[in-house]
């Protein structure tokens, strides 16, 4: 038993590992390619409404009582991956300190932190935080970067 899984584990590395390498090269065409399409004269620090994210009085709210448990102030990271059942997926993580790349969107004291890459899937999104009878979470209610998506919105298709 012990010698067939390894021998599975042997042979499915070797796809994870491709499937690893086409996901990022996907992330990263996609995001260069959106960064190349912008006015070469707009600041990357601008922060109008369609450079930026957005966060909902809900998400907002729950932001603030996560925070008051913590002894350091914790910012919410969104990330996007290749994968999920409509192409990319969504991420969300409680982090203490941004990253060198990283945008930050702020609303009534909490932060958002975004990578670049990331940026270009989620430019004029707004991200809610939903309680239902099956889960609760943080979710982007609003992307315009998205022209479908899954039901549960964990995963979305880019225009």
């Amino acid at each position: 038993m012990m010698q067939s899984s390894r021998s599975l584990i042997q042979r499915l590395t070797p796809i994870f590992a491709a499937r690893i390498r086409q996901n990022s090269r996907l992330l990263s065409s996609s995001a260069s390619s959106s960064l190349l399409a912008k006015d070469p004269q707009s600041s990357p620090a601008s922060s109008s409404g369609e450079e930026s994210v957005h966060l909902s009085d809900n998400c907002v709210r729950r932001m603030k009582e996560l925070q008051a448990d913590e002894a350091k102030e914790k910012l919410l990271r969104i990330s996007i991956e290749a994968g999920g059942c409509s192409g990319f997926q969504y991420n969300f993580a409680l982090e203490e300190k941004p990253n060198d790349d990283d945008r930050i969107f702020e609303r009534d004291g909490v932060k958002l932190v975004v990578d670049t890459i990331s940026l270009g899937f989620v430019k004029g999104a707004t991200v809610d935080y939903v309680e239902e009878l099956i889960r609760s979470g943080f979710q982007v209610a609003e992307n315009p970067s998205a022209v479908g998506g899954c039901s549960c919105k964990s995963s979305f298709m880019v225009k």
